[in-house]
């Protein structure tokens, strides 16, 4: 088959990125799966899965909160790969606790990464993609709690509010150039982060369970529904819709 485009995943080493990153491969995309280089190793096997669907594949050691570091990952993708045809700015990171313990370093680290990070993609992909001429698809990761607030995650609420705000202004003013912005919310997901979130909260089993019965279908959310929303956002169907920030959440809250 032949390939779609390219796609750029970031955060790609596990989780909801790794589920994007297969998801795209097996739509007909190429991919370039960038992470921290402390997943160098899942990234690998990342890529040799993908290979492995026929694919072709490039992996980036990157932190997006640099800006010198993702110019250099846009470089490298376009010299890999030959194109930027979507970018999923997917990277981020999570802290539990309580808005009067959150310190000021607590919150410049999530900004930095979930704002600042998602910021940069935007912006040097949307360059790329204007340079290249015929319009593309960006797509970044807001959160269930950045459309409702929620206690013990005030910088991480804030930052995923960010990314909202973010996708409307860039959809606005990239729509001229072809390029749609959108970006998905996931609710509680199956994840490590989830984990991580509920080990903080205390009972992991209890705080499971609650998730679980706050969602009227019944389960927790997997990557594979998120990379599945990734999927039409990326696609040719989805080009009258752009600025939005949709909730792959159970029926948690509806919006």
């Amino acid at each position: 088959m032949a390939s779609l485009g390219v796609a750029l995943v970031t955060g790609a080493g596990q989780g909801i990125g790794r589920a994007i990153a297969l998801r795209l491969a097996a739509d007909g995309y190429d991919l370039a799966l960038a992470d921290l280089a402390s997943h160098s190793s899942q990234l690998d096997t990342l890529k040799a899965q993908i290979t492995g669907l026929g694919r072709r594949a490039t992996t980036i050691s990157t932190d997006v909160q640099s800006e010198s570091a993702v110019v250099a990952m846009i470089n490298q993708t376009v010299q890999d790969l030959g194109t930027l045809d979507v970018m999923v700015a997917n990277a981020g990171i999570c802290k539990t606790m309580s808005l009067l313990d959150t310190n000021l370093s607590d919150w410049e680290d999530l900004f930095a990464v979930n704002a600042r990070g998602t910021f940069l993609c935007y912006k040097y992909a949307a360059k790329q993609m204007v340079l290249q001429g015929r319009g593309g698809r960006i797509i970044g990761a807001s959160s269930v709690v950045g459309k409702q607030g929620s206690a013990m995650l005030p910088a991480y609420s804030a930052s995923k509010f960010a990314v909202r705000g973010l996708t409307q202004s860039a959809a606005a003013e990239l729509a001229r150039y072809g390029i749609t912005v959108n970006a998905y919310a996931p609710g509680a997901m199956d994840t490590d982060m989830l984990t991580s979130i509920h080990q903080a909260l205390g009972d992991v089993n209890a705080y499971t369970q609650r998730a679980i019965d706050n969602a009227p279908l019944g389960r927790l959310g997997t990557g594979e529904d998120v990379a599945s929303l990734v999927s039409f956002l990326a696609s040719k169907d989805s080009s009258y819709i752009t600025g939005q920030s949709i909730s792959v959440n159970g029926g948690r809250f509806f919006d």
